[in-house]
């Protein structure tokens, strides 16, 4: 049974649930201190202005350490209805979104007071939706090193390279503005492609590995 490690993540990018269909079991790390600006609270999605960044906002912890599984999620800004309405804005005119709106709609008006919770019930839906099924848990510690460690590597400040993702072409409703965006949030390959993302996900892993 091969098995990796990756970070949590609000609606992950295409090359996270590459993982999901390369490896037979996957721990995602819920014991390490909380880091900011990553994948773990905010999500890059292809809008009509080009790349737009959704963050969920949190809590500043009590201390300067806190574990990712402690991060509670703040209600400002009214953040669940201007993350709606920017997906909407943005996916309205793709060919799936209808298909699943009724399947994300609840997540943006059900309050969730842990980021890590939000972040594991959205992934376990979008896996459901593209039908790819490993056994996925959260980790009970910390271990800094482990085998196929991903935690730091997917991120959007990461500058390690990735030999196993190579992220294909598909279809995004604003590519003749801004040609292809790659490696978006898993929710603009499944509004774009339904069913046929899973396949795009198989493609996008290199075999270089």
């Amino acid at each position: 049974m091969t098995t990796a490690y990756v970070s949590t993540a609000y609606l992950g990018p295409v090359q996270l649930y590459t993982k999901f269909c390369m490896f037979d079991r996957i721990f995602v790390e819920a014991e390490e201190n909380y880091l900011k600006q990553t994948y773990r609270n905010r999500c890059v999605i292809a809008a009509a202005n080009g790349m737009q960044a959704l963050t969920v906002p949190i809590v500043k912890p009590d201390t300067l350490k806190c574990l990712t599984r402690d991060i509670r999620i703040s209600d400002h800004g009214n953040w669940r209805h201007l993350h709606w309405n920017a997906l909407v804005s943005a996916y309205r005119m793709s060919p799936f979104f209808e298909y699943y709106e009724e399947d994300f709609a609840p997540f943006y008006e059900k309050k969730y007071d842990y980021l890590f919770d939000f972040n594991e019930h959205l992934r376990e839906m979008i896996c459901r939706l593209l039908d790819i099924q490993p056994d996925i848990q959260p980790t009970t510690v910390y271990l800094p090193q482990v085998e196929n460690d991903f935690r730091e590597m997917i991120s959007p400040k990461s500058r390690m390279d990735d030999a196993s993702f190579c992220p294909v072409r598909y279809y995004q409703v604003f590519q003749e503005k801004y040609q292809f965006l790659p490696n978006m949030s898993i929710v603009d390959l499944l509004f774009n492609m339904g069913p046929e993302s899973v396949l795009v996900l198989k493609k996008s892993v290199s075999s270089s590995r």
